[in-house]
């Protein structure tokens, strides 16, 4: 029964750092080459390949340790590098300050 719990506890801590590498691979690749250059990272295939072979490790050699080492590096991309990359690129995505009234050509004040 317990290693049975275990077994399964393990295997949703591989399917996450899986779906967290190919999501983080995903996010590289549609970023522009020459954000990475002016947010001052690595480029853009470096990522691409350190995170495709995290992706193939999760997949196909289930080692720990190479799983571990992959785990850091997406941890590192998504902490690091998509945030510098967000805001070189201008796509902060959040709200940047204003009210909910805010249109796209400034506040919105209901006809007044």
């Amino acid at each position: 029964m317990l290693m049975t719990a275990f077994g399964g506890l393990m295997w949703l801590i591989f399917t996450a750092m899986l779906v967290l590498a190919v999501a983080a691979l995903v996010l590289a690749a549609i970023a522009r080459e020459d954000a990475y250059r002016a947010a001052d990272k690595q480029n853009k295939m470096f990522w691409l390949i350190i995170l495709g072979v995290t992706v193939a490790v999760n997949l196909l050699v289930p080692i720990l340790f190479l799983q571990l080492a992959g785990l850091v590096a997406t941890i590192v991309f998504f902490v690091d590098v998509r945030p510098a990359l967000r805001q070189v690129s201008g796509g902060g995505g959040g709200r940047r300050g204003g009210s909910s009234s805010d249109g796209p050509y400034g506040p919105y004040n209901g006809g007044r």
